[in-house]
Order: structure tokens, then sequence, then C-alpha cells
């Protein structure tokens, strides 16, 4: 659930929406990494100034915690061409 909604919102910031690929991994019970792979120059909008971008979206996803109690890690990584 919560990375169908990161894949959505990063495909809405990305100049190159199809090259936006979300991967989640649980690494433990309460515990899950989300990956979000991007373009190069997409992957500096989804960081956005400062961080602010990203910090916005880890905001929301932690609203998600009170709701099924995993704790969330976003990275934002660059694709392999």
């Amino acid at each position: 659930m919560v990375e169908k909604f990161v894949e959505k919102y990063a495909k809405l910031i990305a100049s190159l929406p199809d090259e936006i690929r979300v991967e989640r991994v649980d690494v433990n019970e309460g515990y899950s990494e989300i990956t979000i792979y991007a373009n190069r120059a997409d992957a500096g909008k989804l960081i956005g100034k400062e961080g602010k971008m990203i910090g916005a979206i880890k905001t929301l996803i932690s609203g998600c915690k009170a709701k099924d109690g995993v704790s969330y890690k976003v990275n934002v990584k660059i694709a392999q061409e």
C-alpha cells in the first residue's frame, strides 16, 4: 500500500515518470525500507532543495505507522541504465 502511494507521488513529480520504480524490502517485523529508483535528473527533483521534497514524502509516510505499526526508511537512488 505505502509503496504504491510513493510510486504515484514520485511519478507526479518526475519529468520521466515511466522510469520511476519503487521497491519495498521488509527488513524485520515493524521496519521496512522503500527505495525509489529514478533518472538522474528526477532524483534531484525527488530529493528537492535541501532535502525538503524527500522530507515531505517521509512525513506523509510516517502517518502510516499509526495505522499499520511499521516504520519506513525512504531512499532515492539513480536507476542503472
